[in-house]
C-alpha cells in the first residue's frame, strides 16, 4: 500500500508521532509517579493524576490510537480505519467494564474524585479567565 501524498502523509505521521510521544510520557509516570509499570503484573502503585492524566483518564490509550489513526491516514486504508475503530471499542469496553472498576476497588474514594474532575476519553475545553 503506498502512503497518501502530500499533506495527509505527514499529517498522519505526526499523529503517529503524537501518539508514540503521548505513550512514553504516560508509561514513565506510571514508573515515576505510580512505582509499576503499564504491564498488568506490575500495575502502578499509587494514582498517577498528573501530566496527560490531569486532561483525560485514559491518555495511554488515547495516545494508541492516535498512533493507529495517524497510520490511517498515512496509509489512506479503509480496513485499517475499520480496524482502528474496532481497537477504540475494545478499549472503551475494557475500561468500563474491567479497568474503572477494579481501580476504584483497588484506590477507592481517591478514584472517585479524580473521575469525577477528569473526563474518560476527551479533554474538557479550557474555560476563559474572567
Amino acid at each position: 500500500m503506498q502512503p497518501v501524498p502530500g499533506g495527509a502523509t505527514v499529517a498522519g505521521l505526526a499523529l503517529v508521532a503524537l501518539g508514540a510521544a503521548g505513550y512514553i510520557v504516560c508509561a514513565l509516570d506510571f514508573v515515576v509517579t505510580g512505582r509499576g509499570t503499564p504491564a498488568p503484573l506490575d500495575p502502578p502503585r499509587t494514582l498517577v493524576a498528573r501530566r496527560l492524566y490531569r486532561f483525560t483518564r485514559n491518555p495511554m490509550y488515547v495516545a494508541v490510537l492516535l498512533a493507529l489513526f495517524g497510520e490511517t491516514i498515512a496509509l489512506g486504508s479503509a480496513t485499517l480505519l475499520v480496524y482502528s475503530l474496532m481497537i477504540a471499542l475494545l478499549f472503551h469496553l475494557f475500561v468500563v467494564l474491567y479497568e474503572e472498576p477494579a481501580l476504584r476497588d483497588r484506590f477507592g474514594p481517591s478514584y472517585d474524585g479524580y473521575c469525577a474532575a477528569v473526563p474518560r476519553w476527551l479533554p474538557r475545553p479550557r474555560r476563559a479567565a474572567g
